[in-house]
């Protein structure tokens, strides 16, 4: 299997399985910004359920995804980071990975997809996986792509509201620190995962 995928911040557990079972990767740079999706936002849970981060970005007359920069309104790093570190902290290996991940809320990145591009490294770092993982070389349309018959486009079905359905794809639960309290929340970011699963992470995927 050959996937598309789109940029993501702390994707979900759902798009790292893709990445990690696909022959080969192709990461979108070519596509529009869309607001309201993982390119931007990640969901955790929290002890009153569950809660979307997101980073304002800065469009100045930029549409295309390898042109959108980073905002610094809102001190949204410190603000993220403090969320991160109160919904898992308890967590079993919040401490053993925090040293990993705090360094993406300390330093800037002045690209969303230098950003994203980033955390994605050092997620698979974590995760112990090693996918083979490309940049687009131009846009192609969710028709044209399927003309191809080379890869999957999972581009606009993975995403936070009204995700595509994805026979591929059964979240199974796993230990989570509120699950007492809310039940299992699938398809939350890959922190939940790693923060509450550890080296065990990769056979989730």
């Amino acid at each position: 299997m050959k996937a598309l995928l789109s940029s993501t911040y702390f994707g979900p557990v759902q798009w790292y399985q893709k990445l990690y079972r696909a022959e080969v990767t192709q990461i979108e740079r070519w596509e529009s910004f869309q607001k309201q999706t993982f390119r931007n936002r990640c969901v955790i849970a929290t002890t009153n359920g569950l809660q979307a981060l997101t980073f304002p970005i800065e469009r100045g007359g930029a549409d295309l995804i390898q042109d959108i920069r980073i905002s610094d309104h809102g001190n949204w790093r410190h603000l993220h980071w403090n969320a991160l570190t109160t919904a898992y902290s308890e967590s079993p290996f919040f401490e053993y990975y925090q040293d990993d991940i705090r360094p993406f809320f300390e330093q800037r990145w002045e690209y969303l997809i230098d950003y994203n591009e980033a955390i994605r490294e050092k997620i698979c770092e974590l995760l112990d996986i090693c996918p083979k993982v490309a940049f687009t070389q131009q846009y192609l349309s969710k028709d044209e792509v399927a003309a191809a018959h080379e890869y999957t486009d999972y581009r606009e079905g993975i995403r936070p509201k009204h995700p595509l359905e994805d026979a591929d794809f059964t979240p199974r639960p796993y230990y989570q620190v509120f699950s007492g309290k809310h039940g299992f929340q699938a398809n939350l970011s890959i922190l939940d995962l790693l923060f509450n699963m550890g080296p065990e992470s990769i056979f989730y995927l």
